[in-house]
Parts: C-alpha cells; structure tokens; sequence
C-alpha cells in the first residue's frame, strides 16, 4: 500500500473520531462538561447485565450476606437517599433501585452503577463502625456517580483506552459489541473517577444526604475515618476515589452549606431492594 493511501485512509479514521467526540459531549447535573461516547441509556442497560451477573456469582459463592439488622439499616438509609434523589431527579424514578450486602469484612467498598444497582461490603460499615449519618453520606455519593452520567463517562474511558469500541457510539447492535458493553460497565466500576467527577459527586451526595434528613457535615467525619483506617495503605474505596488532600475541609464545609435543606420531617423511604443471602 503506497504511503498517499496509509495517510488518506488515517486522515479519515481521524476525521471519523474528530467528528465522533463532536458528538459526544454532554453536559452534568452540576453544568460540567463531559464526553459520553457510551449513551446514558447504554450505560443502564449494560450494568442491568453486569450487575444481574455479578449477584449470581456471589449468590452461588454465598458471598452476599445474612445480617437482618444491617438490611434494616439498609432499606431505611438507602431509601431515604433514593427518595431525595428522586425528588431532585424524577428522570430516575424507573430506575430498578437495588442493594446488594456483600459479605467481605475486610473490603471497605461500596459502589453504584448506572440504574441505580448498588453494592455495599460489609466491611466499609462495620470495619469503619459507620453511624446512618455516614452511611447516608456515602450511599449518596456513590448514587450521585450514578445520575451524573459518571458510569457512561468511565465506560466511554474503558472503551477508548482498554478495549477501543468506538463502535459502541454508533449504536452497533452486534453480540460481541453488546458484550464489550457490559465488560466495560464492570470495569467502570473499579476505575477511578476523575478529581472533578469526585467532587461533583461529594457536591450532589452531600446534598443528597441532607434532603434525605441526615447530617451532611458526616461526610467530613467519614473520610476522617477513611484516612485513619487506610494508613499507610489506601483503602479500596480510596483507590477509586481520588483525592486532594484537603477534601475533609472541603467536605465539612460543604456540609455546612447544605445543613439548612435538612427537612424538618425525613422523607418516606423509597422502596429499594436489597439483596442478601436470603
């Protein structure tokens, strides 16, 4: 092949890829811009895939967890985050809110996929003896990466630079393309989110916690216990998270802010499934 074609044919693959970003860029909750190559509405489907998957495994490896008091906490806390957030955010209303209780003593973990399918390990509450405030805290950040698109932006991330599927953008209708999909909804999981998309979501989870009737400025107190229990090993919660080194200021201020949109009256709990290994 003559060198005149090789460049013609990349000048077209880049002019492809320039025209595709183009199209691409979305906007946040909060106003920030974002690239989505991977849709919303993709990103939902393949985590429902990813996440029914995940649930078998650790159904038929007995991993999720008996603890009916943990699942009480659970369903009221979680609920409460879920029904502020719908208020604020009635677009996720149909979502399938879902809670899975994993039982790992020693992972300090929690996340949320696009759709709201949720995971908390039990060692985040337990190991970090979490009050419903912090729960509350660190369920509503987790939901806030969910409905600012943040699991379509780390899949679209997954996408470009693990398994390069651009064609996922095209809408490709193909088996294998829908099975990159759901890889890329796992991985997303465990890749860090980007400093802005962290602060976005301590921004939004913050908020969320309030509305929802807990104490925001928990969030403070929170990473605090993150930090200590870390040491000099990051913690995996920590590993996905970034952070500056000033975020517990950060968050304690932020709490301060929004403490004013606590509710006289919490609000009902959402009706949210967990599952457990019953």
């Amino acid at each position: 092949m003559s060198t005149g074609l090789v460049r013609r044919g990349l000048s077209v693959a880049l002019l492809a890829l320039f025209a595709l970003l183009a199209g691409a860029c979305a906007t946040s909750p909060t106003g920030r811009s974002q690239l989505l190559l991977v849709p919303p509405a993709v990103a939902i489907e393949a985590s429902e895939a990813a996440y029914v998957d995940t649930v078998a495994q650790l159904r038929e490896e007995r991993q999720l967890l008996d603890d009916p008091l943990l699942a009480a906490r659970v369903t009221e806390t979680a609920g409460r985050v879920v029904a502020a957030a719908v208020t604020q955010y009635p677009e996720t209303a149909g979502w399938d809110w879902s809670v899975a209780l994993i039982d790992d003593p020693e992972t300090v973990n929690a996340w949320c996929m696009a759709g709201g399918r949720m995971a908390i390990y039990s060692g985040i509450v337990y190991k970090l003896g979490l009050t419903d405030d912090e729960l509350a805290n660190v369920l509503g950040h987790e939901v806030s990466h969910a409905i600012a698109n943040h699991t379509a932006e780390r899949m679209s991330m997954a996408l470009i630079t693990e398994l390069g599927l651009l064609a996922v953008a095209a809408n490709n209708d193909d088996p294998e393309t829908r099975l990159a999909t759901e890889v890329a909804a796992m991985v997303a999981v465990t890749l860090p989110n980007s400093r802005a998309g962290e602060s976005e979501a301590d921004r939004m989870g913050i908020e969320l916690a309030a509305r929802a009737g807990y104490d925001p400025t928990a969030g403070a107190s929170l990473w605090l216990k993150m930090e200590e229990e870390g040491g000099s090993n990051p913690l995996q919660f920590l590993s996905t998270h970034p952070s500056p080194d000033n975020r517990r200021e950060a968050l304690l201020e932020l709490g301060a802010q929004v403490r004013p949109l606590m509710p006289a009256v919490p609000p009902e709990p959402y009706p949210i499934e967990v599952l457990t290994a019953n």
